[in-house]
């Protein structure tokens, strides 16, 4: 075993004293908050454009009806022909021009208005012209039935069903996505450090193979010994990255943010505009921070310390089967242009992981396919970190999917470490021959 401490410490030291690994720790916490700066910096200016449309309506309907939306501003046109609307439009670099021809109802305008830009206009600004049609539509609709403008108010006044749970708490909805695509960052956390690491490992026993120091190195030490402590070492050099990169990026990120005053909040999806869209925004004010009240508390529920502290260990079971799989395709191979036969199935449980699970977890994160794969080794240190944030317990993980996750991880990783050192005490010899399927298998049985 001190032999086994000694090749942990010379891994984790070579890693973590390697130049490009110190470059890169402390540089990639700068450029990943650089990138999430700038790209809430140009959404923040692309919120700020302004598309000009003019509106040459010869009927007698919608006249006052094109005041300004959210982001687009109308600009009407009289008194000359449809050709010179065109070229006026054009040259004064409008966005487009809408046209209402002359008709007897609304219906038969509706019927016949177009709009003409320059290339295929882009969906946000069709879907507010057509609302602005359909709104007025469905209210002259309305007046022939005998439905009055406040009567119809009433009609699409906006319901929101109250949620909580059977202990009183308010629930707000959307929360359940929210820490899905939290707990769905920690995984693909977990598959992006599995795959870099892993390959730290395989281009590591790939070096000591090709130089030759290989052969001096087992004479002393046994080769189980010494993948088993590139594995550990390498493993502790990541996690001293990740808590490096925690740190630094999210103070950066906060400083940042805070200095330029950019309101992360961008990013999310909102309403589009429409009809009205302002003065909805201020209808709805109220409800809007009631529930950014209820999201932000619930939000605070979340069991971060419970989220950080699983990330590590399953990050750890996760890495050490999968590196242990690297380590053996390392050593089967002279270079790393051959292990690209044998490096998708070993991704490929990963990419399964993340497609299965967002699709699964964010519909019924206790549903059959999301507990399976939570508990399937190959899988579950994905899945299971995006149903984490539920909490553990009554209405999140239950207790034994959890226990059964974590056995069968540790059960799994001791099984391919044992294939795996098979593959590498032969493989590691191995020089000028590039393996197939069918000699690994045999490799397997010796």
């Amino acid at each position: 075993m001190s032999k086994l401490g000694l090749i942990i410490r010379r891994e984790y030291l070579a890693k973590v004293r390697n130049k490009s690994f110190v470059v890169m720790t402390f540089l990639s916490p700068f450029l990943l908050v650089g990138m999430v700066v700038l790209i809430a910096y140009l959404t923040s200016l692309n919120d700020t454009e302004t598309r000009q449309i003019a509106v040459l309506n010869e009927s007698s309907f919608m006249q006052d009806t094109w005041d300004f939306q959210s982001g687009i501003a109308y600009l009407s046109l009289s008194d000359i022909d449809m050709d010179l609307a065109k070229d006026s439009t054009q040259q004064m670099g409008y966005y487009g021009l809408l046209y209402l021809p002359n008709r007897s109802t609304l219906e038969a305008v509706a019927q016949d208005a177009f709009l003409y830009t320059q290339e295929a206009p882009i969906t946000s600004v069709l879907q507010a012209i057509e609302e602005v049609f359909a709104q007025q539509l469905r209210t002259t609709r309305l007046q022939n039935l005998g439905v009055t403008p406040e009567e119809y108010a009433q009609v699409r006044a906006p319901y929101t069903l109250g949620t909580a749970t059977f202990t009183g708490e308010r629930s707000s909805k959307g929360i359940n996505e929210i820490k899905a695509g939290i707990g769905g960052a920690f995984g693909y956390l977990i598959m992006m450090f599995i795959i870099i690491y892993g390959g730290f490992v395989m281009r590591s026993v790939i070096e000591e193979k090709t130089s030759r120091i290989i052969e001096v190195i087992i004479s002393s030490v046994k080769p189980f010994e010494l993948m088993l402590g590139k594995i550990i070492g390498t493993s502790l050099a990541g996690v001293t990255q990740f808590v490096i990169w925690i740190f630094t990026g999210g103070g950066l990120l906060a400083v940042i943010l805070s200095l330029l005053d950019i309101n992360p909040a961008i990013l999310i999806n909102r309403p589009q505009p429409g009809v009205g869209f302002e003065q909805a925004l201020a209808d709805s004010a109220l409800a809007q921070n009631e529930t950014g009240q209820l999201v932000f508390a619930e939000l605070l529920n979340i069991p971060i310390g419970l989220l950080l502290g699983f990330f590590v260990i399953y990050f750890i079971l996760g890495y050490l089967i999968y590196s242990s799989i690297y380590a053996a395709i390392g050593a089967a191979v002279d270079n790393e242009t051959d292990t690209q036969q044998f490096i998708f199935p070993v991704i490929l449980p990963l990419m399964l992981a993340i497609y299965v699970g967002f699709f699964s977890v964010f519909s019924n994160p206790n549903g059959p396919i999301a507990v399976t794969f939570s508990i399937f080794p190959l899988t579950s240190p994905i899945v299971m970190m995006m149903r984490l944030p539920s909490g553990v317990g009554p209405g999140g993980v239950e207790v034994w999917e959890l226990l059964a996750s974590l056995l069968l991880l540790v059960l799994t990783f001791l099984a391919i470490v044992w294939l795996a050192a098979k593959i590498y005490r032969v493989g590691i010899l191995m020089y000028g021959k590039k393996p197939s399927y069918k000699e690994l298998y045999k490799w397997l049985r010796y």
